[in-house]
């Protein structure tokens, strides 16, 4: 499957666009959520990147997403399914996916559990967030559509 157009729409809705590099819990981050690793970071330090980089960056981290959701799935899904996920994994992060419960449930074909999974994603540095809250609803929502 391929994502659909919402999907880099909500992801920069929900990221918000960072021009300069910024700490996200410890992370560097960059553009619309893009994280980078040390070495990718310092090619940015003291840069300020333009809109049209961020979304270049931004596609060029969903395309690793979208082929590791295509070999992880293994049950059929609905667009708006697929999309819901791609968001969630741009965030949380493909480890984190491949352990989860989320997609254990989803893998045994009970979508209605695997949906309810979404929002237990909501913390970061060990805080529940308003904003992955939200976030994990709206994902939750498109999910069940």
């Amino acid at each position: 499957m391929k994502p659909s157009d919402n999907v880099v729409q909500t992801i920069k809705k929900f990221e918000g666009f960072a021009p300069k590099l910024t700490d996200d819990v410890g992370h560097p981050m960059i553009g619309y959520g893009c994280d980078l690793s040390t070495a990718e970071a310092k090619k940015y330090e003291g840069r300020t990147i333009s809109e049209v980089e961020a979304v270049s960056l931004l596609l060029s981290r969903l395309t690793p997403v979208v082929d590791f959701l295509n070999k992880i799935v293994k049950v059929p899904l609905t667009q708006n399914q697929f999309d819901a996920l791609c968001d969630l994994v741009y965030n949380i992060g493909s480890g984190n996916f491949s352990t989860s419960t989320l997609l254990k449930k989803l893998n045994a074909k009970d979508y209605t559990g695997a949906a309810s999974e979404f929002v237990n994603w909501n913390m970061a540095g060990g805080k529940v967030l308003s904003g992955l809250t939200k976030r994990r609803e709206s994902e939750r929502d498109l999910f069940i559509s």
